[in-house]
């Protein structure tokens, strides 16, 4: 593993179907490739994208109604899928952005934890 790849992140499970439908939604229909290499940009390449997991979750995604796809030409004239977001994708993406920033302050609470706060009786109270 080169020095580059071992900066970059794989997408934390549970997050795909988030960033795929946000940046269907931010940048209209994209074939697959299209979709990974948006998603490693604007992550500022902090992001890696594994093909063997994108594919399969863009199939999921498509039969849970939530993307659609259509065959096109890409830029180099290949024969592609392109995906775009769905009205039920729409609902979805905001439950998953909903569910991503309650997650995401929760862990924050516990990053900001501060034990030296902590009420000493109010553990001995936890602790039974």
């Amino acid at each position: 593993m080169n020095r580059g790849q071992a900066d970059k992140a794989d997408v934390l499970q549970g997050t795909l179907i988030l960033l795929v439908l946000r940046t269907l939604e931010a940048l209209g229909p994209l074939h697959g490739y299209g979709i990974a290499r948006r998603i490693e940009q604007i992550s500022r390449e902090m992001l890696q994208l594994n093909q063997g997991t994108l594919y399969p979750a863009l199939l999921r995604m498509e039969q849970e109604g939530w993307i659609a796809s259509k065959w096109g030409a890409s830029e180099k004239n290949r024969k592609a899928r392109f995906y775009s977001i769905t009205a039920a994708g729409r609902k979805r993406l905001a439950k998953e952005t909903q569910e991503w920033r309650r997650m995401s302050s929760t862990i924050e609470r516990f990053i900001r934890f501060d034990p030296e706060g902590l009420d000493p009786g109010s553990l001995a109270e936890e602790r039974g």
